[in-house]
């Protein structure tokens, strides 16, 4: 598959029915050393990867003796407390024989939904990313409620690809493509090699989950294509319980391929460009010109900032003569940024009475 195998930034699904045995509660140790084989067959391609794994619960019950029958909520966050330890553990003993640094990343709906715990968690990604390390992302389980979490990692996975402008995002699965029927009951259903548009029609053959470990259905798995496409993510649903199931990808094995039609880079940039501005900032002759050539918005360059912001919100980027030059994310509240307006880098700190961050507005987080 030529769109994965030329993706720069991937996020990978892995399922609890994937990782777990479903009659001992016990990890499937060989199939976890063979995706991290893959993994680090990617990184070694100069590849970022994200793991978004599914299995604390599904492990943690089996500890604690718990059935395998659906759980109370507070049950459910027992054994993912008991779960994620050993889950995270697991990871990190087949990846660090490769040469490969993890790190456990664990996030609940409001991560995303407010937008200053969305720019911390992206901060936070692309460090990790940065630092050549393998986040194991996974719903926090242990303190997530009917009412905030995401409820399944297909939707997750698609949110973490958003987050990190993934190029490609991979859902390992129990069926090996999207069909339009159940193949399981329906002899005629056809698998889609490639869907380039979701469409009613589309979004209508899609059924609900199918295994009694996994949350995830195939309606949940569109509606993560609709989240990981529109961002310029492509998608690929495929069988996962086979060993290395990346490279078997790789080599052609069956597939459903879910096309972007922009890139993550457009995709944010218009994103950000739609919103409605909470501030206005204006900027000397200098930063317009260093704006103009792909560089972040420093405090030095900044003469005046009007409204009342807060972090993570958008505003408008004006030129000394009153020309609006775009739009960004603010990573200083309206008050910080009227404080060290002007100021150097090495003045942040004194100015405010903390440390701070070197940019106003990260070029990553605007749009000219």
């Amino acid at each position: 598959m030529a769109a994965l195998k030329d993706a720069k930034r991937i996020v990978v699904k892995i399922g609890s029915a994937l990782l777990v045995d479903a009659d001992t509660g016990a990890l499937k140790g060989d199939w976890l050393a063979s995706l991290a084989a893959d993994v680090a067959a990617f990184k070694a391609k100069g590849a970022d990867v994200v793991l978004v794994s599914s299995g604390s619960i599904a492990l943690g019950r089996g500890v604690l003796g718990l059935p395998a029958a659906e759980l109370p909520l507070e049950q459910s966050q027992a054994a993912a407390a008991v779960g994620q330890i050993r889950l995270a553990r697991a990871y990190e003993e087949v990846l660090a024989p490769l040469g490969l640094t993890t790190a456990q990343v664990l996030v609940t709906l409001e991560d995303s939904a407010d937008r200053r715990r969305y720019l911390n968690s992206r901060a936070t990604l692309e460090t990790l990313l940065g630092l050549g390390v393998v986040p194991i992302v996974n719903e926090n389980d242990t303190v997530a409620t009917d009412e905030i979490r995401f409820g399944d990692n297909d939707r997750l996975a698609a949110q973490v690809a958003v987050t990190i402008g993934a190029d490609h995002l991979v859902l390992l699965s129990d069926v090996d493509g999207f069909y339009s029927g159940n193949p399981r009951v329906d002899a005629t259903a056809r698998r889609y090699d490639v869907v380039d548009a979701i469409t009613p029609e589309i979004e209508a053959m899609a059924g609900d989950a199918g295994t009694g470990l996994s949350k995830g259905g195939m309606k949940t798995k569109v509606m993560a294509a609709k989240t990981a496409t529109g961002a310029g993510c492509a998608m690929t649903i495929t069988e996962g319980s086979r060993m290395a199931p990346l490279t078997a990808l790789l080599n052609g094995e069956p597939a459903t391929l879910f096309t972007a039609r922009t890139t993550p880079k457009a995709a944010r940039k218009h994103w950000i460009a739609s919103m409605k501005p909470k501030g206005d900032i204006v900027v000397d002759a200098g930063a317009a010109k260093a704006l103009a050539s792909g560089k972040s918005l420093l405090p030095a360059g900044v003469t005046a900032v009007y409204g009342a912001f807060e972090r993570g919100d958008p505003v408008d980027i004006h030129g000394p003569d009153g020309t609006h030059l775009g739009a960004g994310l603010a990573r200083y509240t309206g008050q910080e940024a009227r404080a060290i307006a002007g100021k150097r880098s090495d003045q942040i700190e004194p100015t405010l009475g903390y440390p701070g961050r070197a940019a106003l507005i990260h070029r990553d987080d605007m749009a000219l």
